[in-house]
């Protein structure tokens, strides 16, 4: 790490809150390959060092959760050939990954229907969840063959079986009751989404949980996104004026406004 990047971690530890969970909609990896020539999964193989640049620079700020959208349910529907290339990089990625995650004390974990990921992956991805089980510094979360709406209907699934045999009433099924339902009932709902390539949308990314998430959307393709965006998104978090629907009260204690 450079004298530069640790003023600016030291910068943004000292002006503001730090997101306790940020979500990345990593988006732009196939453009960013054609823009240059090239076939789609070279943009792939080229996010992998994006992935691991900005995992390095959450837990070197402080942030504790750290998701990424690595593979939804609808990526399935992509060509054969892609499909394959793209289990076979995560494949060599988590071989190659695992140890570095494990020596900076980051903890792996994943949501999604991984039992749709093929037999090596799912090894992989096991022995790697394993291997860094008692981690602590930081969560790294890949999101593999998930959708929001995936998620909500296993919930949903859930919940029913269990009204059916009288273990929940439905009017005891709450908020919270939905929330410890999904995938993601081990983390806290993502402080910050950022989404690259300049795309306004959330692509079936995590519906529930990002009810009160900020949004920080980029021109930048995943490819490009370093640490150094990373900490302007950071940046730009700590300028929101997080109200979560209730009302904004002045320092001097006025009138509150309804917002």
């Amino acid at each position: 790490m450079s004298t530069e990047e640790r003023e600016q971690q030291r910068y943004l530890q000292d002006r503001g809150e730090i997101p306790t969970h940020i979500a990345v909609i990593m988006d732009g990896n196939g453009r960013w390959a054609k823009s240059r020539g090239n076939p789609r999964i070279f943009g792939h193989k080229a996010g992998v060092d994006s992935v691991r640049d900005i995992t390095e620079a959450c837990a070197e700020v402080g942030v504790r959760h750290l998701t990424l959208y690595a593979f939804s349910t609808e990526n399935w529907g992509r060509p054969k050939g892609e499909v394959s290339a793209l289990m076979k990089l995560l494949v060599q990625s988590l071989r190659s990954e695992t140890n570095k995650l494990h020596e900076n004390n980051i903890r792996l974990s994943t949501i999604g229907d991984i039992y749709r990921l093929p037999p090596s992956c799912r090894k992989e991805l096991e022995y790697a969840i394993e291997r860094t089980s008692e981690n602590s510094r930081m969560e790294l979360c890949l999101a593999l063959s998930y959708s929001g709406r995936w998620d909500i209907r296993q919930a949903v699934k859930m919940l029913a079986e269990k009204t059916q045999k009288g273990e929940i009433a439905p009017d005891e099924i709450d908020d919270e009751v939905i929330s410890h339902h999904l995938s993601t009932s081990a983390l806290p709902d993502p402080d910050l989404i950022i989404r690259t390539s300049g795309e306004f949308r959330m692509s079936n990314f995590l519906l529930w949980q990002a009810a009160y998430s900020e949004l920080y959307i980029t021109e930048t393709f995943w490819p490009d996104f370093r640490r150094k965006e990373l900490y302007h998104a950071i940046e730009s978090y700590q300028d929101r004026d997080r109200r979560f629907g209730k009302v904004a009260v002045s320092k001097a204690q006025k009138e509150p406004t309804i917002i």
